[in-house]
């Protein structure tokens, strides 16, 4: 159950009415114009918002039945303040806003770029608990590749990565914010809803059913994941007796069950390299729709139907990048990155896990895949910047920021530090990390700070080359290996996952 902390005695709601008025009137003619304010992140400014933590999220859908007109919502937001406020900062776009509260008082508000500026009626304090409540549309209408809802052919799901989840709900939209999330969708009854956590309730009143899910651990904006669509919950047990759910349509049911059952079996292996899966359920949504990625939202990983239906695509393959969407669910969904610039944390692991699997089950050589990746790894750095100095995505095209060198360029860096520390501390370390930092979030520098420890010496010089600068360092172990230099092995972007 998510904690949401009870309102602390607030001496100022004995102020009267018209004291309470007159000052917010006062508070609003003294502050500055409205303006997106953001945590600072290096590659998303305006992302994310000072001032309070959010503790847990209630996302009310309503869906009319048709995939691109507007959904009716409601959002709440339960949150503590870290900050005295007169005006706080949500972010939200491509929605419509008719009414906000805080703590059930009507509040005013503006927009101001991606973001909702919202003036209490009364300011909040420092370590008080605050109730937001947002009555608003989501719209699933817009260019496919800004994020957000993906229109599936018999419905919708989301795809929120890097920074879209504002574009479906207001919220701290930012990883080092996690929440926990109640998800509340209503929509037409012959119609499946699904959503991140387990079930709590289906209560169905004329035409419509509403569909409760609740998340058992925080989770982060980007990670959320609502399913509409014409389709069928397949249910099996994992490891350990983990309840197993894979969302498919329900006219794909058999084709895709050769590809449904193998889950427990991805499980116990990811489970044999870094310890108990982290979360309550897992399973697979496979979406008809055209994305050009696969994404590991939490508990309910997004692919895409393609995947598995296209004969080009090698079975071991296939294989491979669903180990790689679960391995983000310790890699990236219960440890989170702090700033996006830790994304190399997220993708080399996952990059890391999928090779190293289609190694073990199907023969492909690790050490031939990272010395390719060795080759291109000057160039990539070229093009993107070092893997835990990434170059801001192009504009408009947010999803440039998942280059190759966040991928393999990454699980090429924990190949060097596995050959500098050996097997046996390079395995001890990926359990520890994904213990300590379980349902949190972390930074490089404490991953640096965690593989010296477990080495028992000072990494800090190796990391630093293998990191941040523009020339890939010499692969312990294997002098023998170059990269071509940079722009003769460039390579076109990998878009998500």
């Amino acid at each position: 159950m998510p904690l949401v902390r009870t309102p602390l005695p607030r001496a100022r709601w004995l102020r009267s009415a018209v004291l309470v008025a007159a000052s917010a009137g006062l508070v609003a003619a003294a502050l500055p114009a409205p303006a997106p304010l953001g945590i600072g992140d290096p590659l998303f400014p305006h992302l994310g918002n000072p001032g309070y933590d959010v503790l847990a999220y209630t996302v009310d859908l309503t869906y009319p039945g048709v995939n691109t007109a507007p959904l009716a919502a409601v959002t709440r937001i339960d949150a503590l303040a870290t900050d005295d406020l007169e005006r706080f900062n949500l972010d939200f776009t491509h929605g419509t806003v008719s009414a906000v509260t805080v703590d059930g008082l009507a509040a005013t508000y503006v927009t101001s770029g991606e973001d909702l500026v919202v003036t209490p009626a009364v300011p909040v304090d420092e370590g008080e608990s605050i109730a937001i409540t947002v009555t608003h549309t989501s719209d699933p209408s817009g260019p496919a590749d800004t994020g957000g809802w993906v229109r599936t052919g018999d419905g919708l799901a989301m795809a929120n990565q890097a920074d879209a989840a504002h574009r479906v709900f207001p919220s701290n939209d930012h990883p080092s914010d996690k929440a926990y999330f109640t998800f509340r969708v209503t929509a037409p009854s012959e119609l499946t809803a699904v959503a991140n956590g387990l079930p709590t309730g289906r209560v169905t009143r004329g035409g419509t059913t509403t569909w409760t899910y609740r998340t058992s651990h925080p989770m982060a904006t980007e990670l959320a994941q609502v399913s509409i669509g014409r389709s069928t919950v397949v249910h099996r047990a994992g490891p350990h007796g983990l309840p197993v759910r894979d969302v498919v349509r329900t006219a794909d049911r058999e084709l895709l069950e050769p590809w449904l059952r193998r889950t427990p079996g991805h499980l116990e292996w990811m489970e044999r390299k870094v310890g108990r899966y982290p979360f309550e359920t897992y399973g697979v949504l496979v979406a008809d729709a055209t994305t050009g990625f696969e994404l590991e939202t939490q508990t309910l990983s997004l692919f895409e139907r393609r995947l598995f239906t296209q004969p080009a695509y090698p079975e071991w393959y296939v294989d491979s990048v669903m180990v790689h969407e679960l391995a983000h669910q310790w890699f990236g969904d219960s440890v989170s990155p702090r700033t996006w610039s830790d994304l190399w944390l997220n993708e080399g692991h996952a990059s890391w896990y999928e090779a190293l699997y289609a190694e073990e089950t199907a023969g492909k050589s690790l050490e031939r895949r990272m010395k390719a990746a060795y080759a291109a790894s000057d160039g990539w750095r070229a093009d993107g910047g070092p893997p835990a100095a990434p170059e801001p995505p192009s504009p408009g095209h947010k999803i440039s920021l998942f280059r190759p060198v966040v991928y393999d360029g990454s699980a090429l860096v924990l190949y060097a530090l596995r050959q500098e520390i050996g097997t046996e501390a390079f395995e001890r370390l990926e359990r520890r990390w994904v213990a300590d930092h379980r349902d949190g979030t972390a930074t490089t520098a404490d991953f640096v700070a965690l593989a010296g420890e477990i080495a028992g010496r000072d990494l800090t010089a190796f990391f630093r080359g293998w990191l941040y600068e523009a020339k890939t360092p010499a692969m312990p172990g294997h002098p023998d290996w170059r990269s071509s230099p940079a722009g003769a092995a460039r390579t076109a972007p990998k878009a998500g996952g």
